[in-house]
């Protein structure tokens, strides 16, 4: 419930930055498949909440939320740079949560991720990281270095940005 409530949050942030994004929303007009699988677990789809619905309709791409039963996933597919993409930190911030312990971390699988610890109230705590890949392969961990190389044409779209989420 309480990721749950993060992740409204976050895509909430986003809806506040259409008054004063100059870019426009595209579409994209095919349909979005997600993995099935995250490093040999299995993903089931969940139903993206109404106010996730509503920042879906503005966001120039498609956006899913996953889990595997421990982790939760949230994937965004954009067709060309966006401000609506932003850092999960700030979401996180916007809740409430203290971001702690951010740093670069490379997984079992030698890719590199941007991760923070949130807490909140000294309950709520979770291990986020986030990454963003090109259509090229070449992945981001810093959301404003991505945003210029892909508006500059040093980074080509698609891309994929995840964010994972694990309780700690």
């Amino acid at each position: 419930a309480v990721f749950a409530l993060a992740m409204l949050a976050c895509l909430g942030l986003g809806l506040l930055g259409l008054a004063r994004s100059p870019e426009p929303a595209p579409r994209m007009t095919s349909f979005q498949e997600w993995p099935a699988d995250w490093d040999g677990q299995p993903l089931r789809p969940l139903a993206l909440s109404e106010v996730e619905h509503r920042f879906a309709s503005h966001f120039p791409g498609a956006i899913a939320r996953l889990t595997d039963g421990e982790r939760m996933f949230v994937m965004r597919q954009v067709a060309q740079p966006t401000r609506m993409l932003h850092p999960a930190a700030d979401c996180y911030r916007a809740l409430g949560y203290r971001i702690v312990q951010a740093r670069l971390e490379q997984d079992a699988r030698a890719r590199m991720w941007r991760c923070f610890n949130a807490e909140r109230g000294g309950v709520a705590k979770l291990r986020v990281c986030e990454r963003i890949v090109d259509a090229r392969g070449e992945a981001f961990t810093d959301t404003s270095a991505w945003y210029w190389a892909g508006a500059s044409g040093r980074s080509a779209g698609p891309w994929q940005a995840v964010t994972v989420a694990t309780p700690l």
